[in-house]
């Protein structure tokens, strides 16, 4: 079932995230440590804003999948430069200027927030994060997790949503074509691609 994200979940966010980090497979031992994913492209969501996190719960009360994000960008990168660094100070080295590994890069991410803000996406304010354990996807669960998301973005008065997803996930983005996203032309973009719709049901 799909469920509001609660704080027991929040270890199940970490496992879930390194474990579909690697354009989608298993990113477990890439860096050093299988939590760097995690603090960067999940867990600063369900700390900042809560209230856009969704799971799948596998029926025994254990998360297998969510979906999270923010309504505001702009805010969110803010908030992730004013309250998430600080939280996560020290956990991690600085990464070398300019980034030469691929854990430099993602560290670089980390420390850069402002990176969200693309100025081609201003008019998609809301973005969101969606990871399903292998063995749940492909069974309609993604789509209720992204149908979730949405009612609460309009319930908000949140009009376009984006997302941006590696070239190399070619699955991911048969998934979203199915669900009416688009892609978002942004010609300063690197092995990325941000796709958009509306929060329309």
């Amino acid at each position: 079932m799909i469920r509001a994200y609660r704080p027991a979940d929040l270890d199940a966010v970490y496992d879930i995230c390194v474990r579909t980090a690697d354009a989608g497979g298993d990113a477990r031992g890439l860096y050093s440590s299988d939590k760097l994913m995690g603090d960067i492209f999940a867990v600063p969501y369900v700390t900042l804003e809560p209230e856009h996190a969704h799971v799948l719960d596998d029926g025994t009360g254990a998360a297998v999948g969510y979906v999270l994000g923010t309504a505001d960008t702009s805010r969110f990168a803010r908030r992730y430069r004013d309250e998430w660094l600080p939280a996560t100070a020290g956990r991690y080295p600085h990464p070398a200027e300019p980034p030469v590994t691929g854990e430099d890069f993602m560290l670089w991410l980390h420390e850069h927030p402002e990176r969200m803000v693309v100025p081609e996406l201003a008019d998609f304010p809301a973005h969101l994060h969606i990871d399903l354990l292998p063995e749940w996807q492909g069974k309609g669960w993604g789509r209720g997790l992204i149908g979730a998301f949405l009612a609460g973005l309009r319930a908000a008065g949140v009009p376009r949503v984006h997302l941006g997803m590696a070239v190399a996930n070619v699955s991911a983005r048969s998934f979203y074509d199915r669900l009416g996203f688009t892609e978002i032309p942004v010609p300063d973009a690197t092995g990325v691609i941000y796709l958009g719709r509306s929060t329309a049901a």
